[in-house]
């Protein structure tokens, strides 16, 4: 059985439809590519895939049961990363990956190795007012790995940063998906990764549903 998987999608922001009748099945280890260009919707389906947005029509599934049923269960089994970095200019780089592992009741060794996995051990002490783009990406990153969760969903994660730094992301999603979890990635440049899943958004035009069948 498939550990996650939506049947016949369809997503309505206003009055617009942005795709319909989409379809993917991820197994453990799972790694999928959300294609397509700029306003094709891979931000909208990573909404809907993290329960942020609830889709217009169809069907969408954790190990079976259906995320709407439990939206809480849902949310505590993924990380999120949308095109904000949501870095607090106050705190330090440390501080700001020690506030989410408290939140999360996780050791202090999370922090270490989450700060060492995308190279800030050196810029621990460094508000985040006195970042870079590329440095508040990385500590986003770094985010998405404190603890483990199955889901990932990143939302054009390499935007901002250096080919070292897309190497350090690619290893961090090998071994995400090594130890069991799964991913899904929009991007529009590609992402290195074993045998992934490529969804091309545009090969589902948008259609607005019957009025009658939509879930809201």
């Amino acid at each position: 059985m498939p550990l996650f998987e939506a049947s016949d999608l369809g997503c309505v922001r206003g009055d617009r439809a942005i795709f319909a009748g989409l379809d993917f099945s991820l197994e453990t280890g799972g790694l999928l590519l959300l294609t397509g260009p700029n306003g094709a919707g891979k931000s909208s389906l990573l909404r809907v895939l993290a329960g942020l947005l609830r889709p217009a029509v169809g069907r969408l599934a954790w190990n079976g049961r259906e995320v709407w049923e439990d939206l809480g269960a849902h949310h505590d089994q993924l990380r999120y990363l949308g095109h904000g970095e949501a870095v607090k200019p106050a705190l330090t780089v440390a501080e700001d990956l020690q506030f989410w592992a408290a939140l999360r009741d996780l050791p202090g060794a999370e922090v270490e190795r989450a700060l060492a996995r995308f190279d800030l051990s050196e810029l621990a002490e460094r508000p985040g007012r006195l970042l870079s783009a590329g440095q508040k990406r990385r500590l986003a990153l770094a985010r998405v790995t404190l603890g483990k969760v199955p889901l990932w969903l990143l939302d054009e994660p390499t935007v901002g940063l250096d080919a070292a730094s897309v190497e350090r992301l690619a290893q961090a999603v090998a071994e995400h998906r090594v130890a069991g979890g799964l991913a899904a990635i929009a991007t529009h440049i590609g992402f290195p990764g074993e045998r992934p899943q490529v969804l091309a958004i545009d090969d589902f035009p948008p259609v607005l549903p019957d009025p009658e069948d939509l879930l809201w």
